[in-house]
């Protein structure tokens, strides 16, 4: 188990996950955060993410950085997205073997298993058919980070683990209204339209894929849980909160939340994606952990972050 002295180096942290796993691990006393922002530690330079390992020697590592982005980004900056989230991933990998860190989390996503996999999508469902075309690049960048992790384990007995949440959403979180996932998009949207007072809102699809969500600061207290597990750990492990909802449910359940009164409407020239995606967390909940939040609440402190820290 790791100690409040433990030097654990969180990387990615002003993102959604990572600030909230800094977050969490201070709420649970850990003082020895190293937690570099880009401008410190750019992931992508292979030599200078040596000299930061080779200078400051983290005893635990959370791989949370990457490129993410929903639907559109996705389709649309496919290279990208394969191409950083690779140069990552090897550039941390390498680091952590030669530096001889104790434990290394990689933090992997839903969207590794494949398209038509069985509902609820267990972890051996990985690599049993194909992707869902519209976020391969980025899956597969994934797939290749949690083989990697699996790899230096099973050839050098590395403690690397992957962790595969499902869709995250909340504090620090990506609210631009296009280039973001589905629960910030929808919530920067509505507000535009409330404040224009715009008597329709148009929807991506036909609203009736189901998706999963999970409160941000629940994903943190699962990974730093993993962390602390004494004794075997599996290679991967789902984290999610084992429900889902239809998108179009979602809208109006956010719609009633921050008051829009208008008529929501589905655009169904626009594709839906994967229908169903929900992931089975009965791994996660055999080794102690389950999520704390429901969507409601998490919803709640969501929209109430967004209107704080909006400045338009």
């Amino acid at each position: 188990m790791m100690n409040k002295n433990t030097k654990i180096l969180v990387l990615g942290s002003r993102g959604l996950v990572g600030s909230a796993i800094v977050r969490v691990l201070k709420e649970q006393g850990h003082e020895n955060i190293l937690s570099p922002a880009r401008s410190e530690l750019d992931l992508l330079e292979q030599v200078n993410v040596r000299d930061y390992f080779s200078s400051h020697r983290p005893e635990v590592v959370i791989l949370a950085a990457a490129k993410v982005g929903g639907i559109h980004a996705n389709s649309t900056y496919g290279a990208d997205f394969i191409f950083q989230n690779l140069g990552i991933q090897q550039n941390v990998f390498e680091s952590c073997f030669k530096s001889k860190v104790s434990k290394l989390l990689f933090l992997g996503s839903s969207c590794i298993y494949p398209k038509n996999a069985p509902q609820p999508m267990r972890e051996d469902s990985l690599l049993t058919s194909p992707l869902e075309p519209t976020n391969e690049p980025y899956a597969i960048a994934k797939i290749a980070g949690l083989k990697m992790a699996e790899s230096f384990k099973r050839q050098y007995g590395c403690n690397y683990y992957s962790v595969m949440p499902t869709n995250l959403y909340g504090v620090n979180d990506n609210y631009h209204p296009e280039n973001s996932h589905v629960i910030p998009g929808l919530i920067a949207r509505m507000e535009k339209a409330i404040t224009h007072n715009e008597k329709e809102f148009l929807i991506w699809g036909s609203g009736a894929p189901k998706r999963e969500f999970l409160y941000v600061d629940d994903m943190a207290r699962a990974c730093i849980h993993v962390l602390n597990i004494e004794g075997e750990v599996p290679s991967l492990i789902n984290i999610g909160s084992g429900e889902d909802i239809a998108i179009g449910e979602l809208a109006k359940l956010i719609a009633d939340k921050m008051g829009f009164e208008g008529e929501l409407k589905f655009d169904s020239s626009k594709p839906d994606g994967t229908m169903r995606k929900l992931m089975d967390v009965s791994r996660i909940k055999s080794l102690g952990w389950e999520p704390s939040i429901d969507l409601s609440e998490g919803l709640d402190r969501a929209i109430a972050f967004y209107r704080k820290t909006k400045t338009s």
